[in-house]
């Protein structure tokens, strides 16, 4: 089985940085932690997403795709062929990779799995591939499993996993746990 895990990078991003801290500087680095955790699941292929950022083949590791997409809406489209793919939004540099096996994992029951935002939105949308035609995951959209549920054309297909954050505006850099492993890009920017 093809496990894709695609990195979604948006200019957008940066609108998060705090006072102080340049934002195309802190949009690089909080895409390039949560890179950098998707790169280290074991059994995923890796891929960057980036609708209209530059310079994201600097942070991809060797063999990397670094693809370059006209819109969000546009990510499960431009994906290589596989079997399944999530779709990780890059302003969730300390996201736990425990969150996404779970979605994974509920690819077994369900054509859609939901890692849903605090504040609306989802951190993360895995999909069976190819995508159904009725399912259009909208990262940004507020309520997005209700979204997809309406549009599915039966129950159980859209499932949800446990939620987490994103970091969408400077405040919601509080959110980071200093306990937690990874993000050190972000830790270093912001220390």
């Amino acid at each position: 089985m093809t496990r894709i895990a695609a990195v979604l990078v948006t200019p957008g991003m940066a609108d998060a940085a705090p006072p102080g801290v340049d934002p195309a500087a802190f949009l690089t680095a909080v895409a390039e932690d949560t890179y950098e955790m998707v790169a280290g699941l074991e059994l995923v292929r890796p891929v960057i997403l980036s609708a209209g950022v530059p310079g994201l083949d600097d942070i991809a590791w060797p063999g990397t795709p670094v693809l370059t997409i006209a819109s969000p809406a546009d990510a499960f489209a431009a994906l290589p062929q596989g079997d399944e793919a999530v779709v990780v939004s890059a302003d969730a540099p300390d996201l736990p990779p425990l969150l996404i096996g779970k979605l994974f994992r509920e690819l077994g029951r369900a054509h859609l799995a939901v890692c849903p935002a605090e504040g609306g939105g989802a951190v993360a949308v895995a999909a069976r591939l190819p995508v159904p035609g009725w399912a259009a995951p909208d990262l940004d959209e507020p309520d997005v499993v209700a979204a997809l549920r309406r549009q599915a054309p039966g129950p159980r297909m859209v499932a949800t996993g446990p939620g987490w954050h994103r970091l969408r505006k400077p405040q919601d850099v509080a959110r980071l746990d200093p306990g937690l492993e990874g993000w050190d890009n972000t830790r270093a920017l912001l220390t």
